[in-house]
């Protein structure tokens, strides 16, 4: 069968709980940047005296936050759209599983070339979960930026820089 956009819709309207201005209207209130995770990474990493860039876009897959002077790159994904292996966060939608097996596929393609193409070009790459930031609360969300900050301390005593590259003071 051919799809079509006529046939895309009743499909759609035939599987959906909501109407379709109501699924337009929260799906548009899905967000790329200033997430609520990328908020709290963000809040514990300026807390700790941090200073970084935000989704640079020379970079490969815009980094959420990048901090230059460390060469580090951190993406915080949310577990649904980037599928975070074994997460309950990562669930399937019931409506067109074609269509979000091929989304997902992608998202998780595309997120694999950014992290080869910045570790390719020197770069530390950092990923961090929604649920970790979810499951625990103020302490796994301060645990998490703990176990960043001091990966960030060894780059600066040296210790995890590439070959041929410097700390930036």
């Amino acid at each position: 069968m051919q799809l079509n956009s006529r046939t895309f819709e009743r499909h759609a309207e035939l599987n959906d709980i909501v109407d379709r201005e109501t699924r337009t209207r929260m799906m548009a209130g899905i967000r790329g940047k200033d997430t609520r995770p990328e908020l709290i990474v963000r809040s514990g990493l300026h807390k700790r005296g941090y200073r970084f860039s935000l989704h640079r876009r020379d970079l490969p897959g815009s980094p959420d936050i990048v901090l230059p002077k460390f060469h580090t790159a951190i993406f915080v994904h949310g577990c649904f759209w980037h599928r975070h292996e074994g997460c309950r966060y990562a669930t399937v939608p019931r409506t067109r599983p074609e269509f979000w097996a091929l989304k997902f596929e992608q998202n998780k393609a595309r997120d694999a070339l950014a992290r080869a193409e910045l570790v390719a070009s020197g770069w530390h790459v950092d990923v961090i979960w929604e649920c970790e930031l979810k499951i625990g609360g103020e302490k796994r969300i301060e645990q998490q930026c703990d176990l960043l900050d001091d990966r960030l301390q060894q780059l600066r005593k040296g210790s995890l820089l590439p070959r041929g590259t410097q700390y930036r003071r």
